[in-house]
C-alpha cells in the first residue's frame, strides 16, 4: 500500500510540476525529477546542452548537478548520456560505464536509487547504450527502451524528443527516409506544444535536411537560432535546411553565429578560433555558393595556417580545399595551399564516402593538373592502390572517365563518369555540402556539354540533388575553366 501511494504521489508531482522553465540562451523545457532544488539549475542546463549536441559543457552541468545532490540519479544518466551520440554514430563505452558505476557497481543497484518508476525506465534504457553487443545492437535496444518510456508517459516531452533522437540513431548516421519521417512524426507534437525545445527543433531539421524534405523544416529551422543563441550547434544547425534549399546567405549567416559563439567558448578556454572545423567548412562552402571568392579564400589561408603548424584538421583541411579548387575551377590553386596529406599503399583509413584526407588531396591535385592539361597526376593516382571503399572507387571512376574523354576516348569516358554518377544516385543522401565532392550528375553534365553532346538531363538531376548550386544549373565561375 504504501508504494501505491508513494506512486501515485509521485505521478501526482510529476503532473502537477511539468510546467516550463526557461533557461536564457539554451531553451525551455519541462522535465520534473527527484533531484533537490539546488540541483536543478545544473542539471536542467546540462539537458538543454545535450539536446544541442554541446556534450562537453553538459557533462560539466551533470557532474555539477551531482555535486549539489550526490544520491541524484538522474544526473549520472545524463552523464552517461553525453558519451553517445547517436546520429555522429559515436560512442565512448568506457566513459559511459564509468559514469553509470559511480551511481552503483551493478545495474540493479543502480536502478534502486532512482526518485521513481519513470526515472527507473530512464536508467532502464540507458544501460542498453553502455551494455554487451555491437553498437548497432545497442542503438536498437535502446530505441526499444525509449518506445516503452515514451509509452508509459506520453506527456513526458524529454522521453518524446529522445525517443525521436534514438530513431534517427538507429540508422548509424545513414539517412533512411521511412525512418527518418518516423522521427519526425514524434517529435513534431513536442514542437508544437513547446516552440522553444530545443531538442524538438533540432530533431527536426535532422529528420528533414535533405533536397528532397527540407521545405519541411524550415519553421524548426527559422526557429532554432532563437531557441538556443548560446549553443554553437544550435546556430549551425539552422543551416542544414539552408543548404539543402540552396539559402546560401543565410548558410553563411549561421554559421558566422555559429563560429563567433564557439571562438567565444575557446577564448574563454585560452585557445584560438578553430579555422579547420565543421561551422568554418560549411561557412566556407557558402561564400564558394555565393561566388565570394575573397572571403573564402581567407578561410582557406587561416585553414591551411593551422595545418602546417599542425593544430587544424587534415579531414576538414582537405574537404575545404577540395571544394574551394573544384567549385571555383581556379586549377591552379593546388600550388598554393600544400601540405603533406600521404601517398597511396595498403588500405587507408575512410572517411565515410569521403575517402580520407589523403585520398582527397590527391584526388583534388589530379583533377587539377588534369584540367591544367597534364595528366600525370591522374595517371599516377589512378594507378596506386587507395584500398577499398565506394567513396573512393566512385571517385576514381569519375577521374578516370574525364581522363579518358579529354584523352579522345570519349564514349568510353562518358561511360565511366555516367556510371559514376548512378552509383552516386544509390548512396543515402548526405546532409550538407556534397559528400563526393564534385557531385557525379554535376560532371556528367559538364561532360556532355564538352563533348557536344544534350547535357539538360544531367543538368536537371544535379540541380534537384544539390538545390541552388550554381555549377549544378550550368552556371560558369570567373576561375580557370
Amino acid at each position: 500500500m504504501k508504494r501505491i501511494l508513494l506512486s501515485l504521489f509521485l505521478l501526482l508531482v510529476y503532473t502537477a510540476d511539468a510546467r516550463q522553465t526557461r533557461i536564457d540562451g539554451l531553451g525551455a523545457l519541462s522535465f520534473p525529477n527527484s533531484g533537490s532544488e539546488k540541483a536543478q539549475d545544473a542539471f536542467l542546463r546540462g539537458v538543454l546542452l545535450m539536446h544541442s549536441f554541446e556534450y562537453g559543457p553538459a557533462v560539466t552541468f551533470f557532474r555539477g548537478a551531482r555535486t549539489e545532490d550526490p544520491s541524484f540519479a538522474m544526473a549520472y544518466w545524463g552523464e552517461a548520456m553525453t558519451y553517445n551520440h547517436p546520429i555522429w554514430n559515436q560512442r565512448d563505452l568506457e566513459a559511459g560505464r564509468a559514469a553509470l558505476n559511480l551511481l552503483g557497481t551493478t545495474r540493479e543497484e543502480r536502478r534502486a536509487k532512482a526518485g521513481s518508476d519513470r526515472e527507473k525506465m530512464y536508467l532502464d534504457a540507458v544501460e542498453m547504450l553502455y551494455g554487451d553487443g555491437s553498437k548497432e545492437e545497442q542503438d536498437l535496444a535502446y530505441m526499444d527502451a525509449m518506445a516503452r518510456l515514451h509509452a508509459a508517459y506520453p506527456d513526458d516531452d524529454e522521453a518524446t524528443t529522445f525517443y525521436a533522437l534514438s530513431i534517427l540513431g538507429s540508422k548509424a548516421g545513414e539517412r533512411d527516409f521511412a525512418t527518418y519521417m518516423r522521427a519526425a512524426a514524434i517529435a513534431q507534437p513536442v514542437f508544437v506544444r513547446n516552440s522553444d525545445h530545443p531538442g524538438a527543433a533540432h530533431y527536426l531539421i535532422h529528420s528533414f535536411d535533405d533536397p528532397v524534405h527540407a521545405p519541411l523544416g524550415m519553421p524548426a529551422a527559422n526557429a532554432y537560432s532563437d531557441i538556443a543563441p548560446d549553443a554553437a550547434h544550435a546556430q549551425h544547425m539552422t543551416s542544414h535546411i539552408f543548404v539543402a534549399m540552396g539559402l546560401w546567405e543565410r548558410v553563411v549567416e549561421a554559421n558566422i553565429r555559429a563560429s563567433n559563439v564557439q571562438d567565444a567558448e575557446r577564448a574563454g578556454r585560452g585557445l584560438g578560433p578553430n579555422a579547420c572545423g565543421h561551422y568554418s567548412s560549411w561557412l566556407h562552402y557558402g561564400h564558394l555558393m555565393l561566388g565570394e571568392y575573397q572571403e573564402a579564400e581567407s578561410l582557406m589561408d587561416a585553414c591551411h595556417a593551422q595545418v602546417e603548424a599542425g593544430q587544424g584538421s587534415p579531414f576538414y583541411f582537405t574537404l575545404m580545399r577540395a571544394r574551394h579548387i573544384m567549385d571555383s575551377r581556379n586549377w591552379s590553386l593546388t600550388t598554393r595551399w600544400t601540405a603533406d596529406m600521404g601517398i597511396p599503399g595498403g588500405s587507408p583509413p575512410g572517411d565515410g564516402v569521403f575517402g580520407g584526407p589523403a585520398f582527397t588531396y590527391n584526388l583534388t591535385n589530379a583533377f587539377g593538373s588534369l584540367m591544367l592539361g597534364d595528366p600525370s597526376p591522374a595517371e599516377s593516382m589512378l594507378d596506386g592502390d587507395w584500398g577499398d571503399g565506394q567513396g573512393r572507387s566512385l571517385q576514381l571512376n569519375q577521374l578516370r572517365g574525364l581522363h579518358l574523354t579529354r584523352s579522345g576516348r570519349v564514349e568510353e569516358g562518358l561511360g565511366l563518369i555516367r556510371a559514376a554518377a548512378e552509383a552516386e544516385a544509390e548512396l543515402p543522401f548526405e546532409f550538407g555540402p556534397p559528400a563526393i565532392v564534385k557531385p557525379g550528375y554535376e560532371l556528367l553534365a559538364e561532360a556532355l556539354a564538352a563533348a557536344g553532346r544534350d547535357a539538360s538531363g544531367a543538368y536537371r538531376e544535379a540541380s534537384s540533388r544539390t538545390p541552388g548550386r550554381p555549377l549544378a544549373m550550368g552556371a560558369t565561375h570567373p576561375g580557370i575553366h
